[in-house]
């Protein structure tokens, strides 16, 4: 890294110049981070403490829930100091950790959110056979599959990225470090890098979306012959994972899917929002804090804690 990059740090942009619309990002940010915080948490607690909440739908939940803090955590805080500072140089190893951290958490979520699609239509299409196939051996495998190969995966990219030579400006049009930002500063040949992320994201993104496409097709096939409230409550718990997963996948996919000299800073800054910030925020309330069960979980939870800190 040190013979072929020739810039000594990053420069970080941010939303806006003004130190009272600094502020007022900083504070946003800050807020939907404690939101998210506090909302995963509260999922995580829930589903380990409530016997009734040990299931295959409930154990993927509070992993992602695991996940998706320490997703937002990789670029929300930085951003939130350097708004605050009007500091926004990041070194080079502090670069390529946050390329590798966001990578790595945004392909183990695309993963979780496809495995959560198998749940769903074997819940609802092969209910009998629902014990059997979703076992907790299942489980286990399936997540560690998805976090080992994640190391794989934003290692590749991280690694391809930080080989190449950045002889030009050191400003990274984004608010955290992101490989489409840094390709465009390289004075190097990138179109091997831009060919591997086409190939990466079209095989494994777009297989995937198929399979996650076709569960949900068989689950709606299965569902309009449910009765009217059946079908009321598979739409509810189906319609919201899907909301998630387009604004995820579409939002990303036209980040780094963009030839590099045809970016636009301020659309793709609020584009990278909708995929690093959005998801880990939505998803307690969407998978979780909607559902029965868990709401009942989180309200004996908080009565606990009231109890207890009464006492």
């Amino acid at each position: 890294m040190a013979n072929s990059t020739m810039v000594p740090e990053f420069l970080l942009m941010g939303f806006a110049e003004m130190l009272e619309v600094r502020v007022l990002h900083a504070l946003l940010f800050l807020l939907l981070y404690l939101a998210t915080l506090l909302g995963n948490l509260l999922i995580i607690t829930a589903t380990t403490l409530d016997q009734n909440l040990h299931m295959p739908m409930y154990f993927f939940l509070r992993n992602m829930s695991i996940l998706d803090m320490c997703y937002i955590s990789v670029t929300v805080p930085n951003a939130c100091v350097n708004s605050l500072t009007d500091n926004r140089a990041i070194s080079l190893a502090g670069c390529a950790a946050q390329i590798f951290l966001v990578i790595y958490c945004a392909y183990v979520e695309f993963l979780f959110l496809t495995i959560m699609a198998r749940d769903r239509y074997v819940a609802i299409c092969q209910p009998l056979q629902y014990p059997v196939i979703m076992n907790h051996q299942f489980c286990v495998w399936t997540t560690l599959v998805s976090l080992l190969s994640g190391i794989i995966y934003a290692g590749v990219h991280t690694g391809n990225t930080f080989r190449l030579s950045f002889c030009q400006s050191n400003v990274v049009r984004q608010f955290f470090c992101d490989i489409p930002s840094l390709l465009s500063l390289s004075c190097s040949d990138t179109f091997s890098n831009e060919l591997l992320i086409l190939i990466f994201t079209m095989g494994i993104g777009g297989g995937c979306f198929i399979f996650i496409a076709m569960s949900y097709l068989r689950i709606f096939s299965t569902v309009i012959k449910f009765s009217t409230r059946e079908r009321g409550k598979a739409f509810s718990t189906c319609v919201p994972h899907l909301l998630v997963l387009s604004v995820f996948l579409g939002s990303g996919s036209c980040v780094y899917l963009r030839p590099s000299g045809a970016s636009d800073t301020v659309l793709d800054m609020l584009l990278s929002v909708f995929y690093t910030i959005v998801p880990p925020f939505l998803n307690p309330i969407i998978y979780s804090l909607r559902n029965k069960q868990v709401k009942e979980a989180v309200r004996k939870v908080m009565s606990r804690k009231f109890y207890s800190g009464k006492l």
